[in-house]
């Protein structure tokens, strides 16, 4: 390969990686600016917080997949979008 082959090739390069770069930034969400508190979508061990059936009152005791009496806190808006999601209350997101 010749040298000015080898330079073609390099500079092409660096400029699509300076392309993708300034692509993939864009494509990252800003800081939701509230919560959205999401039944029926959390699997099994994984909820935010207490049941709303009161039958606990922690993180992580949920014992099914996808039950109405736990949730899992999502950005606003998110909620609806999801199969089976529910929105059961908002909070501000902290600043």
């Amino acid at each position: 390969m010749n040298n000015k082959k080898i330079v073609t090739t390099t500079i092409t390069s660096i400029l699509a990686l300076g392309v993708l770069a300034a692509s993939s930034a864009n494509a990252v969400p800003t800081q939701p600016t509230a919560w959205e508190k999401c039944a029926g979508i959390s699997k099994a061990g994984k909820n935010d917080c207490g049941a709303f059936d009161g039958s606990h009152s922690c993180a992580g005791q949920a014992t099914v997949d996808n039950s109405d009496n736990e949730w899992v806190y999502v950005p606003q808006g998110t909620c609806e979008k999801i199969t089976g999601g529910v929105v059961k209350g908002v909070k501000p997101a902290k600043k």
